[in-house]
């Protein structure tokens, strides 16, 4: 039997890792590990890992490494503090294999750790680019720390194969988080309602914005003009997500807190949906609205379009439903409307439709798990 451990340091990627959770625990060759950190302890952020916990996992590691900061120097300072947890909680828990998804710093603290400790890491959503973030570059370093990658498109899988990894442990899978439209249950609207403790009566935008961390796009003043756009549209609802903990993203949190009590019957403003009434609340959703990954990925598939803002995803694949504009408000107003005006539901998502996740588990089973590679040089190998 193979330890299997599998990280996640955030609400979204715990979501989208749900049913891989599901399949690992499932499988009797294999035995899941958990490694919970990040932002899943933190108060500001909804306090996840209870979360996790009601959803019948058991967390054998939590890493507490987040600042309560917002700066640049914190996020650095809490990545130093993330290997120093990691290191400890890895060599305790001396997994066969280290599955990550994804690109954010908390993630790249995790492979660090595996790395140096020889546990082989297994990498999800490498390939892709997001310019305006420095989580293009993390994403990039975490594939040539990984062993074995499971990519969302073939376009991606080409990126990981031209970054030196060789094409036998390349595997394009699709999109972790589309497995949720074959296998999750979703809420109707008045289900939703009861849930949030808020009545959707109307048509409604779900809003969703981050920082951006590497392009020219203050966070605050950004936000400033989202918010002044969203008045354009009064006979719409709002369903305000918080933002990562990425610096500058505790200075968003009062701004649309302030929003949402100001305007308590049309707009409600929550740290954490949680994965069921986030994809319920997508799939009855006007529009999507911000800058996350979801929007160009997981939105899609549900016939829903995306309004996707400012620099934070620029270069990443996008499905015909993804309208992009800049992060001032006539720009954001103009797309809405185009947005409310058109008709996706028979839009082609490009990440796939689903079915990842048992992929994913055959692969652990069989692979060859060491952490020798060598460079795959394509000019030598063409």
């Amino acid at each position: 039997m193979r330890n299997i451990a599998v990280f996640t340091g955030t609400r979204a990627e715990y979501g989208l890792l749900y049913w891989l959770l599901k399949d690992i625990q499932q499988e009797p060759e294999l035995r899941l590990q958990l490694l919970v950190a990040g932002m899943h302890f933190s108060p500001e952020f909804g306090m996840t890992y209870q979360q996790i916990e009601a959803d019948g996992f058991r967390i054998d590691e939590k890493v507490e490494m987040l600042l309560s900061s917002d700066s640049a120097v914190g996020t650095a300072k809490s990545i130093g503090l993330g290997v120093i947890g990691f290191a400890d909680a890895l060599s305790r828990m001396a997994p066969d294999a280290l599955v990550i998804l994804g690109d954010r710093f908390e993630a790249l603290a995790a492979a660090q750790a595996a790395m140096i400790l020889r546990i082989p890491v297994a990498h999800i959503h490498g390939g892709e680019i997001t310019e305006g973030a420095y989580d293009d570059a993390i994403r990039h370093a975490i594939t040539k720390l990984s062993l074995l990658h499971f990519t969302s498109t073939a376009e991606h899988r080409q990126r990981v194969i031209q970054l030196g990894e060789h094409p036998d442990r390349v595997h394009n899978v699709g999109a972790i988080g589309l497995d949720h439209l074959q296998r999750s249950n979703m809420m109707t609207v008045a289900e939703l309602s009861t849930s949030l403790g808020f009545a959707l009566e109307r048509p409604y935008f779900l809003v969703t914005y981050h920082p951006v961390t590497l392009a020219s796009e203050p966070a605050r003043a950004s936000f400033k003009q989202l918010l002044k756009a969203l008045d354009y549209f009064p006979e719409h609802q709002v369903i305000l997500t918080y933002p990562n903990a990425d610096d500058g993203g505790r200075d968003i949190i009062p701004l649309l807190e302030t929003y949402a009590s100001q305007q308590a019957s049309r707009v409600l403003a929550i740290p954490s949906l949680g994965q069921q009434r986030y994809l319920s609340a997508v799939k009855h959703a006007a529009a999507v609205v911000g800058n996350s990954s979801s929007g160009l990925i997981e939105v899609p598939s549900f016939g829903v379009p995306t309004v996707n803002i400012g620099a934070r995803q620029r270069g990443r694949l996008a499905a015909d439903s993804v309208l992009h504009c800049d992060a001032i408000t006539p720009a954001i107003v103009d797309a809405l409307q185009v947005a409310l005006a058109t008709d996706v539901s028979q839009v082609r998502n490009p990440y796939g439709q689903g079915n990842t996740s048992q992929s994913i588990v055959n692969t652990l089973k069989t692979a060859e798990l060491s952490v020798i590679k060598t460079f795959y040089d394509i000019h030598k190998e063409s």
